[in-house]
C-alpha cells in the first residue's frame, strides 16, 4: 500500500520519472581529475551538471528529512587500491548513481518533496553548499506529515509485523544476491565464449596464410587444399561472435542491472529496519529509563521526608518526561507505519523479478538459438572447403 492507501505497482512507479546519469570526465590542472555527471529527468524536463559531492550532500539531507524511508546507500567515492580515473570504476559508479537517483525519484513520498525537485532542476556550480543552506533546517517527515496525528490508528499494534517483514525481505535479498551472482557469471562466460570463437577464427586464418609449403608431394597438395578451406572457415568463426555477441550481451547486462536495482531496494529496506530499531526504539527505552529514575528519586525523597518543594520539582520533571515519552511513542508509531509502507514498496519492486526472469530466459534462448544457427551455417562450409576424407569424423 502507498501512504494514501492506494495499491502501488512497479508499472506505476516507472511512470513517475525516468532518470539518466551520463559521465563527463575532464581534467582540471595537471594531476587532479574531477568527474562530473549530466543528470536528466524526464518528469521535470531538466538537465543539470552534478559532482559526487552534490550526491553526498543530497544523501545526507535525505536521511535527516526521511529517516523512516528507504534511502539506499551511495556508491563509494573511491575504492582502496583503485585509481580514481579507472574507467571500469567510473562506469560502475555512474550506473550505481543512476540506480540510486532513479529509486529516489520514483519513491511515492520522496518524489513529491522540494529537496528532490531542487536537486534535479537547480543549476548551480556549488550545489552541495547551496542545498545544505536551504534545506538543513527543514524538519523531518514526522513533523510535517498529515499522518502524524492519526498514526496510532494506522501503525501495526505490535512489533511482530515489523520483525516478520524484516525477516521476509532479508530472505528474499539472500536469494536475489545468489541470482545476481549466477547472472554475472553467465554474462562473463558468454563474453569469454564469443572472445574465444573470435580468437579461433584468427588462429585458423593464421594457419591458412603463414604455413607455406616448399614441397610438391601429395601430402603438401592435401595441405594446400586444407589451407584454402581454413581461410574460408576462419571468416565464419570471426562472424560467429559478431552475429551473436552485441544484442545478447546487452540483454545479459540489462538483466544484471535490473537485479542490481532490486538488490538496492532490498538492502535499503534492511538498513531502514536497522535505523528504526537502533534509533526510535533506543530513544523510547532511554526516555522510559529516565522516567523510572525520576519516579524512584521521588519515592526516595518522600520516604526520607524531603521538602514539598523538592518533591514538586521532581513531579514537574516527571510530567515533562511523560510528555517526552508520549512524543517518542507517537514517533515510534509513525516509524512503524512508514516501515509498513516501505515494505509494500519493496513488494511492488518484486514485480521486477518476474520481468528479470523472463528476460533472462529469453536472452538464453536467443543466445543458444543464434549459436546453433551459426554452427549449422559453419558445418556445410567445412564439408565443402575441406577434403572429404578430412571431414568424416574421428
Amino acid at each position: 500500500m502507498a501512504d494514501n492507501g492506494n495499491v502501488i505497482s512497479y508499472e506505476k512507479l516507472e511512470e513517475i520519472d525516468c532518470i539518466n546519469v551520463d559521465l563527463i570526465p575532464e581534467k582540471k590542472g595537471l594531476f587532479i581529475k574531477h568527474v562530473e555527471y549530466v543528470v536528466t529527468s524526464k518528469r521535470f524536463r531538466s538537465e543539470v551538471i552534478r559532482r559526487y559531492n552534490d550526491f553526498l550532500a543530497f544523501h545526507e539531507l535525505l536521511l535527516n528529512r526521511f529517516p523512516y524511508r528507504i534511502i539506499p546507500k551511495l556508491p563509494p567515492k573511491k575504492i582502496v587500491g583503485v585509481f580514481p580515473g579507472d574507467l571500469n570504476f567510473l562506469e560502475n559508479r555512474r550506473k550505481a548513481l543512476r540506480r540510486w537517483l532513479t529509486l529516489l525519484s520514483r519513491h511515492p513520498i520522496i518524489s513529491q518533496d522540494a529537496i528532490l525537485h531542487f536537486f534535479l532542476t537547480q543549476a548551480a556550480t556549488d550545489l552541495h553548499t547551496k542545498i545544505k543552506e536551504i534545506f538543513k533546517t527543514v524538519p523531518d517527515e514526522f513533523m510535517t506529515s498529515e499522518y502524524s496525528a492519526k498514526v496510532k490508528d494506522l501503525a501495526p499494534e505490535n512489533n511482530n509485523e515489523f520483525a516478520a517483514g524484516r525477516d521476509q525481505i532479508h530472505n528474499i535479498q539472500n536469494g536475489v544476491q545468489k541470482f545476481k551472482l549466477i547472472a554475472d557469471q553467465v554474462a562473463l562466460r558468454s563474453q569469454g565464449y564469443f572472445a574465444n570463437m573470435d580468437e579461433l577464427g584468427s588462429v585458423l586464418a593464421d594457419l591458412a596464410v603463414n604455413s607455406e609449403s616448399h614441397t610438391s608431394d601429395e601430402k603438401s597438395s592435401l595441405w594446400m587444399d586444407i589451407k584454402k578451406g581454413l581461410g574460408v572457415i576462419s571468416k565464419q568463426f570471426e562472424n560467429l561472435s559478431i552475429k551473436t555477441d552485441d544484442q545478447n550481451i546487452r540483454g545479459q547486462e540489462h538483466v544484471c542491472e535490473a537485479l542490481s536495482i532490486l538488490l538496492d531496494v532490498l538492502a535499503g529496506h534492511q538498513e531502514l529496519c536497522d535505523r528504526v530499531e537502533k534509533g526510535v526504539s533506543h530513544d523510547h527505552q532511554t526516555a522510559l529509563s529516565k522516567l523510572v529514575s525520576l519516579k524512584k528519586r521521588r519515592l526516595q525523597g518522600v520516604l526520607k521526608g524531603s521538602s514539598a518543594e523538592s518533591v514538586a520539582v521532581l513531579e514537574n520533571r516527571m510530567l515533562e518526561q511523560e510528555n517526552v515519552i508520549a512524543s517518542v511513542e507517537l514517533r515510534t508509531a509513525f516509524s512503524l507505519y512508514c516501515v509498513r509502507c516501505e515494505t509494500a514498496l519493496v513488494h511492488a519492486y518484486l514485480e521486477l523479478l518476474a520481468r528479470i526472469l523472463n528476460n533472462f530466459v529469453s536472452v538464453q534462448i536467443s543466445t543458444h538459438s543464434q549459436l546453433a544457427d551459426a554452427w549449422k551455417t559453419i558445418q556445410p562450409t567445412i564439408s565443402k572447403c575441406l577434403p572429404k576424407n578430412c571431414t568424416d569424423g574421428l
